[in-house]
């Protein structure tokens, strides 16, 4: 064993267009008497590889009994030690990310009562903050909504939005992305990753793989493309930007097979939905989730990241996929400089972490398997996620939830008429439960294109909104959702007036291939304008 850096001396180097580029090559450990190191999960290979990198006998933050404790897991031998974590990135959102930024601002004054050089309080480890969560969704159903939105967030956040201007000029390692560009996660899929970094370090050329952590549970989304992160508090995630490790406990990996692919009709939102009820079911808090198998190769890497996106509905840490020849494209499709997507070939080939359904499976704690043929169109409601309901189910469901809801006898046999909360939802204008059980009947009706007179009451749908992360990022389920709004007009439907309707697309690339594909005229006509890009109804 060396002293200092790579004690088990396992740098090596790789070609890029840059130069010569050092690695820490994971194959070399089966050379020094850890076996098996091929067959560990895709997932903690990159663990592993992040505690190779940083391992200095010297500094100690991460010692050689951390890694031994990783370069020997297998489900039978999973270490109880912690282990730190050392992530490349760390990426927050503006409503989480506004205090870490404080934080700092609040160091380098104290730095300055003391008489130090506050310029020196900076990032240690690089952090991007994506603005998407201050969007209102003030104004809906006009052309002018987005720039009536926009301009209102503007007003409301200007406080806010200088500090952060001020931080990323102040602030070395830290990157703002302004409003109005898109959510956080497709942001960080489209536009940050680079999937592998190539940075120097006195002199020396390093490329190692891109890991973060984020302060939003949704982080994961990034999984899809086969970046290792997940989301953490703010105070773990200001403690990494200053060069704190991320201490975690050993993880167990369940994998998970796919195969067949889906059939038509069937989309990206109704794949994660039954994975989603399998995983519960199994129980995966606390655990990583490694998708694998012959299925991969019929899911795009939009639809991937979906089902990563997903991850903190289905209980684990994180839902990876290991990258691919589909991510390779991917990266080129969303503009990465063919330098960038040959270093991140380069390297995963070098560590032998380019996935094929024909390498030999990868050791998991635990194995499910999934035929994406006998997926079927569903949903999940009406209050977990892992409550699926298949699309022929939902109206019956709604309607006898809804009676449920509203029955005159609670369990138990309490009287309604004396319950508080009944009492109060009565006293602030709320319908007594006869006219709501007989409104529930009457919705039930097939009714065709809407009149005049409306009643609003329990179950009447009053907020449309075509948002979120995990679906607005996906062209596949957005072009759904155009396909839709234009057999709805040719038929004559009509939205009710007391509907809210908004579009909010996880980024502005969307908005581009729904006006190429010219679907975005009958999405308005259903009052489906865009009215920002960021979060809006989705966090309410």
């Amino acid at each position: 064993m060396r002293e200092g850096p790579d004690p088990f001396g396992v740098r090596d180097s790789i070609e890029t267009t840059a130069g010569k580029a050092t690695i820490y090559r994971l194959g070399k450990l089966e050379e020094k008497g850890f076996e098996g190191i091929s067959l560990l999960p895709y997932s903690i290979r990159i663990l592993l590889e992040s505690l190779l990198r940083h391992a200095d006998t010297q500094k100690k933050t991460i010692t050689v009994e951390d890694v031994e404790a990783l370069a020997r897991w297998s489900p039978e031998n999973i270490s109880e030690k912690d282990i730190p974590f050392i992530p490349s990135r760390v990426i927050m959102q503006d409503f989480t990310g506004v205090p870490a930024v404080v934080d700092l601002a609040a160091l380098r004054s104290a730095m300055e009562r003391l008489g130090g050089d506050p310029a020196k309080i900076n990032p240690v480890i690089p952090a991007d903050l994506v603005i998407d969560h201050s969007v209102q969704v003030d104004s809906y159903g006009t052309a002018y909504s987005l720039g009536e939105n926009e301009k209102k967030e503007f007003e409301r956040n200007r406080e806010r939005y200088t500090v952060l201007r001020w931080a990323q000029k102040a602030f070395d390692n830290f990157r703002v992305v302004p409003p109005g560009r898109g959510i956080i996660h497709q942001v960080n899929l489209e536009y940050l990753t680079p999937l592998v970094h190539l940075s120097e370090k006195e002199g020396e050329l390093f490329a190692f793989p891109d890991t973060l952590v984020g302060t939003d549970s949704h982080t994961t989304m990034i999984n899809g493309i086969g970046v290792l992160g997940w989301g953490v508090g703010g105070i773990e995630a200001e403690a990494v930007m200053l060069g704190q490790p991320y201490y975690m406990p050993v993880p167990e990996v369940v994998g998970f097979k796919l195969y067949g692919k889906l059939e038509p009709g069937v989309t990206a939102t109704d794949l994660v939905l039954t994975i989603t009820k399998m995983l519960r079911k199994h129980g995966v808090v606390g655990k990583f989730v490694e998708f694998y198998g012959p299925g991969l190769n019929s899911l795009s890497l939009p639809d991937r990241a979906t089902i990563s996106n997903m991850a903190p509905e289905y209980g684990a840490t994180l839902g990876i996929f290991p990258p691919d020849q589909e991510t390779l494209d991917y990266m080129k499709r969303t503009g990465r400089s063919d330098e960038q997507v040959d270093l991140v070939k380069k390297y995963l080939e070098a560590q032998d972490l380019l996935y094929s359904a024909n390498k030999p499976e990868p050791v998991f704690s635990s194995n499910l398997e999934l035929d994406m043929g006998t997926v079927k169109p569903c949903l999940a409601g009406p209050r977990r996620p892992q409550d699926q309901l298949f699309l022929n189910e939902v109206s019956e469901n709604f309607c006898e939830t809804m009676r449920q809801t509203f029955i005159r006898k609670k369990e138990g046999g309490t009287d309604l008429a004396r319950d508080p909360a009944y009492l109060r939802w009565i006293g602030e204008g709320g319908a007594p439960v006869e006219e709501t059980e007989a409104q529930v009947a009457r919705e039930t009706e097939k009714v065709g294109p809407v009149e005049k007179d409306f009643r609003v009451t329990h179950g009447s749908v009053v907020i449309a909104s075509i948002t979120s992360c995990t679906n607005t990022s996906n062209p596949s389920v957005l072009i759904g959702a155009g396909l839709l709004a234009k057999k709805a007009i040719e038929r004559g439907l009509k939205v009710k007036p007391f509907v809210k309707t908004s579009l909010s697309p996880g980024s502005r690339v969307a908005t581009e291939y729904l006006g190429a594909a010219g679907l975005l005229p009958y999405l308005e006509a259903l009052g489906f304008h865009q009215v920002g890009y960021g979060c809006t109804t989705c966090i309410g």
